[in-house]
């Protein structure tokens, strides 16, 4: 049994043997239908019990499926249902409970220290939806699209993040780390990532640079990220982030700054951050990102069963 809360905690090889197991997983399913099972139906009989404390739509779907064609099924709890969540059961009975009915529990919440509460009192995998600090399955099936479209392993390409210090930043960034490749972050000085994660880059003197203007962030990537400016939950001046950001947009004139063939993703919903001209764009491949889900999430359910081939 093996837990996927946090890219960091991940070995690289182990990461490696999930990506390599996806790409197989998506090319043997060319002829099959959404619901149809994988060959052998490696998760026959298993319950992935899932929990949304935070809205979802991708993860969400990406989820039962992946969980549907591995021979399994699925049970989506909605946390105000819950005695947890008002108080009437603790963190410890309730994961004891969900580790009697179900094999394993995929969590998204708001709150960092709750996954790791889940963890110490399941006998179950848990695997990180998203929380505040990371969002783990959505940057693995990023670097798997990432490989899939350039056709080489993400070390030989540049990549760039331009957009807000977030939880999806922070996994990219350790992606950056297992994976060795140049990162460069595109922000205002006031939305840099936090001092705990400039010091776990300074720590694995990883290849990761932070720009405050756009354009030399953009220069020569094979690849820009991005993410919506105003989060789910953000608490802040939304219209004075907004105006902050608007030399950060994505447009046809920053995109110039790249490679000619670079990529545009954005792991959605969509925001301010990008002008339609790129977001529907050739470059742009948001679409088949979102599809990724299911088949890097099918081999990371394999991976947290000890069933990988």
């Amino acid at each position: 049994m093996k837990h996927f809360i946090n890219l960091k905690d991940i070995s690289s090889r182990d990461l490696r043997k999930i990506l390599i197991d996806a790409k197989k997983r998506k090319q043997s399913r060319k002829k099959l239908n959404n619901l149809d099972n994988d060959k052998g139906a490696p998760l026959k009989g298993k319950l992935l019990i899932q929990m949304f404390e935070k809205s979802s739509l991708r993860t969400r779907l990406s989820f039962y499926l992946a969980i549907k064609q591995l021979g399994g099924s699925t049970l989506t709890l909605r946390p105000d249902e819950l005695h947890l969540s008002k108080g009437g059961e603790s963190i410890e009975d309730t994961a004891k409970i969900l580790s009697n009915f179900g094999n394993a529990f995929m969590l998204r919440t708001d709150n960092d220290v709750k996954l790791e509460d889940f963890k110490k009192y399941l006998s179950i995998p848990i695997i990180n939806g998203l929380s505040p600090s990371s969002h783990p399955t959505q940057i693995l099936s990023d670097v798997f699209t990432v490989e899939e479209i350039k056709k080489k392993p993400i070390s030989k390409l540049n990549i760039t993040w331009i957009g807000d210090s977030n939880n999806v930043l922070n996994s990219l960034i350790a992606a950056s780390i297992k994976f060795s490749f140049k990162l460069k972050i595109g922000c205002p000085k006031n939305y840099q990532p936090s001092r705990n994660v400039k010091n776990y880059i300074k720590k694995n003197r990883n290849k990761v640079s932070i720009h405050y203007d756009p354009k030399k962030a953009a220069k020569d990537a094979d690849v820009i990220f991005s993410d919506k400016v105003i989060s789910m939950n953000d608490k802040v001046n939304k219209l004075k982030k907004l105006n902050q950001f608007k030399k950060f947009k994505i447009n046809k004139k920053l995109m110039s700054f790249a490679k000619k063939d670079c990529i545009f993703l954005h792991c959605l919903p969509r925001g301010k951050e990008v002008e339609e001209s790129v977001f529907l764009s050739k470059q742009s491949k948001v679409w088949q990102q979102a599809l990724n889900r299911v088949h890097v999430q099918k081999s990371i359910l394999l991976y947290c069963f000890g069933k990988l081939r």
